[in-house]
């Protein structure tokens, strides 16, 4: 009853928000309290219709999530009207979690959705290609290496011809400008490339074949933000300033709250108060990159009426007359009208512009109708072959005669009659069961289906390129009969089962696997247990489990039966693993069900300012068989931003525990072996400043204390050791970005480097994405000693990656070395030399 209860008022909240969103989403206007007050239905309607008059396209483009000049995106969407949208090449997966512990592939999901949520403030749409962001990178070259430069430029022509932008804006100059990261300068320089090819049918033809067709752009301008050198040619500036004219709220306002979407970044407190009031001027500068010079305007040169498309005039004509008399007490009085205009839309040839032209005006339908669908399923989650119940709803509020004719399922080619005329305020229901099929394969972002390489994601459903997310797990179309056409709404299942918030219909395995940890380690030849943990997704769980192991690597049993009766119930299933010899690779599981095979872990995203996110990654740990050793047994660890070293040492062969900041004194750090701080503590921890005397009390007393990297921003305190040490103004070049730069030994007997490992250059082999990052830039010489030197190709050796410094009786180190990147990764070096900090003085 609660569930149906939540429902319910959710349905009302939904329809109310048919009513008064525009074609742009729901503006809302900020009110003393920080809530948001719903526009007026008309306004918002009038401003929609506004828009589909305006034919102008703009792609924004940039590399990263947060890129994007978000106030740049409103100006034009919100206030021209313009289709616009933001490219962005990568997800954002190479980047820092402030918020929470999920980093690469499932911070780039997490990222996704905080651009999307961004994109429903600011009116745009989102885009993204299959790059992956790697890290930081120094050059444009090292980024189109990695990337895989005509994979990438292939999927930024699929975006714009696709999108048929009239003008690209780059957020980032092209050389000899740059944008101060490798990403950022190659994606502009891929605008301008693109901009090149993507009207020769000539340039990447398998996209023809799948229905594209070439599409030449005006220009390309760079964005170059208030003021700053031309780089390039011809520059315009441009006013974005101003409010949006339903609501309105500041462009600035809206643009701050769309901004703030990006939490991960740490953009959360960043906001767009004053949202009643309008913003002040914004005069940005539009600088030519390639393409027709423009003089007053970035739009120059470009008609942005309906005339520039064949037979469009006449529907410019009859947009404009439903503009002059619409009647801002009765939306419903242009109905007749807009089915008119549709008629004519109708008999237009297909081009994406045009199709998209043919939602918006469905929309701007729906809304003078007050026409609302919606489709309940009581749980959020459904298996393969298993039945699930439909609940439709259709209502509208508009006394114009409407039939509901019937409700499809594309996916299973099935259609279901309804036939039913709508009556005003009175909600129409059908309920109908549907049977996922047997091989529908468990819901995963399209993009992390497969495995990809270093620097590009793998695709093979070439039409899902550029998406910003995977299409309906289960799409549903409902059908209408308006005056005698055909409207067809597109909807998808959402359940209200997890806490009252609406949640797309997933499919999941009927069982989730999982390891203990991502990583184990193993000595050449030595057995050891791995258990694998099994859990029911539904109820009479039964089947057998299997593990498939590099070749090399022995299993015992090869196979193991389990049997759950609940949903919800787990055990745990053990197997010994013997490597043969040293090697590293990847074991995976897998559960044999009724015949199909699933290997799925369950990952779940939760943040509130985003929806729920389900990955079901395969159920894979990484292995790792090498000669290690230890000293010591107990650590302590003190948590930063998030990262694995707990797993790792425990991995190591240490008892780890977890430390607060009141920990760091003599007496309560005495039983450990050493301290280790997380990445990124000093600029994350309050409770670390004040307690640091204490730390350095523990190390002079015969203690050991490995700190991990901090960034220059932010910190809590200056004073990042017993001895002085700075990491402040610390340019980008005081790291390393290539994985495989040389390492040279500068102590190469100190025990940091002999003791209980021998370190050699065999240890800095196959390290990922990066060396480290944000080394000390100053240090006190006399105290600390510096082990190793590397650097980028063509720059001079950084000697402050890994800083030991004798403190009393104990050890003090800080390291900037990616261990939070290579430990996951099961990197045997990583670990070796991790062991060794450890270890000092034991």
């Amino acid at each position: 009853m609660k569930t149906t209860n939540t429902a319910s008022q959710w349905r009302v909240r939904r329809l109310l928000c048919h009513v008064a969103a525009g074609a742009l989403g729901a503006a809302s206007l900020m009110t003393g309290s920080g809530r948001a007050a719903e526009p007026s239905p008309a306004a918002s309607i009038l401003q929609a219709l506004r828009g589909f008059r305006e034919m102008g396209s703009v792609l924004h483009l940039a590399a990263h999530p947060d890129d994007e000049n978000t106030q740049l995106i409103t100006y034009l969407a919100r206030g021209r009207g313009y289709r616009t949208a933001y490219l962005s090449i990568t997800r954002g997966d190479g980047g820092q979690n402030e918020i929470g512990p999920e980093f690469d592939e499932k911070l780039g999901v997490a990222r996704t959705q905080e651009l999307m949520a961004a994109r429903k403030l600011d009116g745009g749409r989102q885009f993204f290609t299959r790059a992956i962001d790697f890290g930081f990178s120094k050059t444009p070259e090292e980024t189109l290496r990695l990337w895989d430069r005509q994979q990438v430029l292939s999927d930024v022509v699929r975006v714009i011809r696709t999108f048929r932008p009239d003008v690209i804006v780059t957020r980032f100059p092209i050389p000899p400008g740059s944008g101060g990261h490798g990403h950022h300068t190659a994606s502009a320089m891929l605008a301008v490339e693109a901009f090149k090819v993507c009207g020769d049918a000539s340039a990447f033809p398998e996209q023809l074949a799948e229905g594209l067709k070439p599409w030449q752009p005006k220009r390309v301008l760079w964005n170059g933000g208030g003021g700053g050198a031309a780089v390039g040619g011809a520059t315009v500036r441009v006013d974005i300033g101003g409010a949006d004219p339903v609501t309105g709220e500041s462009f600035a306002a809206i643009a701050g709250r769309s901004r703030a979407m990006h939490k991960t970044q740490g953009f959360g407190n960043a906001g767009g108060g004053g949202g009643g009031g309008r913003g002040g001027p914004n005069a940005q500068t539009f600088t030519l990159l390639a393409g027709e010079p423009a003089t007053n305007d970035l739009m120059d040169g470009v008609d942005l009426t309906w005339r520039r498309v064949s037979g469009g005039a006449a529907i410019g004509k009859l947009v404009e007359e439903t503009i002059a008399d619409f009647k801002t007490d009765d939306a419903s009085a242009s109905v007749p009208a807009l089915l008119a205009i549709r008629a004519k839309l109708a008999a237009l040839a297909s081009d994406p512009v045009v199709d998209d032209k043919r939602q918006q005006l469905d929309g701007i339908l729906k809304k003078c109708l007050g026409l609302s669908v919606e489709t309940i399923v009581p749980a959020p989650e459904v298996t393969p072959g298993e039945a699930v119940k439909l609940a439709h709803t259709a209502t509208v509020l508009a006394k114009i005669p409407i039939r509901w004719l019937a409700v499809r399922y594309p996916d299973f080619k099935r259609e279901v009659g309804i036939a039913v005329p709508l009556r005003s305020n009175e909600p129409s229901r059908r309920h109908v069961t549907q049977v996922i099929p047997a091989n529908t394969p468990p819901t995963q972002p399209y993009w992390l289906r497969e495995e990809g390489a270093s620097g590009i994601f793998r695709v093979d459903d070439k039409k899902l390129i550029g998406r910003p997310e995977n299409p309906p797990t289960f799409p549903i179309e409902f059908v209408f009969d308006i005056g005698g056409q055909t409207l067809v709404i597109a909807d998808e299942p959402v359940s209200m089962a997890d806490g009252g918030k609406p949640r797309k219909l997933a499919v999941i395995a009927p069982v989730a696997l999982s390891f203990g940890s991502s990583v184990a380690l193993f000595k050449p030849g030595a057995a050891k247990s791995v258990e694998v943990e099994v859990t029911a997704a539904r109820s009479a769980a039964r089947g057998a489990l299997r593990l498939k192991a590099p070749a090399g690597w022995k299993v015992s049993p090869s196979r193991q039966t389990f049997r759950l009766s609940r949903a919800g119930d787990k055990v745990k299933v053990a197997f010994k693993i013997t490597p043969t010899g040293p090697g590293s690779g990847g074991i995976i599981a897998v559960a044999e069900i009724g015949g199909a095979r699933f290997s799925n872990q369950r990952v779940e995203i939760r943040y509130d300012h985003v929806p729920v996110q389900l990955l079901q990654p395969p159920a894979r740990l990484k292995v790792a068989a090498f000669d290690f050793a230890i000293r010591g047994k107990a650590v302590g660890y003190l948590p930063g931003a998030g990262d694995d070293t707990v797993a790792s040492l425990r991995q190591l062969g240490y008892a780890v525990t977890t430390l607060a900041g009141a920990d760091l004194t003599p007496e309560k750090l005495r039983g450990f072996d050493a301290v280790v701080i997380g990445v990124r503590a000093f600029n994350e921890r309050d409770d670390i400043a004040a307690n640091l005397p204490g730390l350095f009390a523990y190390v002079e007393n015969g203690g050991n204390v490995v700190v991990q990297y901090n960034r220059p921003t932010g910190l809590r305190t200056q004073r990042l050791g017993p001895y002085p040490l700075s990491i402040n103004g610390n340019p980008p070049q005081w790291r390393v970005t290539d994985e495989a730069a040389p390492v040279a030994f500068l102590a190469p007997e100190h025990a940091a480097l002999t003791t209980p490992n021998r370190i050699g250059p065999a240890d800095f082999d196959g390290w990922v994405q990066e060396r480290g990052a944000y080394f000390p830039s100053s240090w006190d010489a006399e105290h600390y000693t510096p082990l190793l030197a590397m650097s980028d190709p063509g720059e001079q050796p950084l000697r402050s990656s890994v800083l030991v410094a004798r403190h009393g009786k104990g050890n003090f180190v800080y390291t900037g070395l990616a261990f939070f990147r290579q430990l996951p990764a099961g990197v045997p070096g990583a670990y070796r030399l991790l062991a060794n900090l450890v270890s000092l003085g034991r």
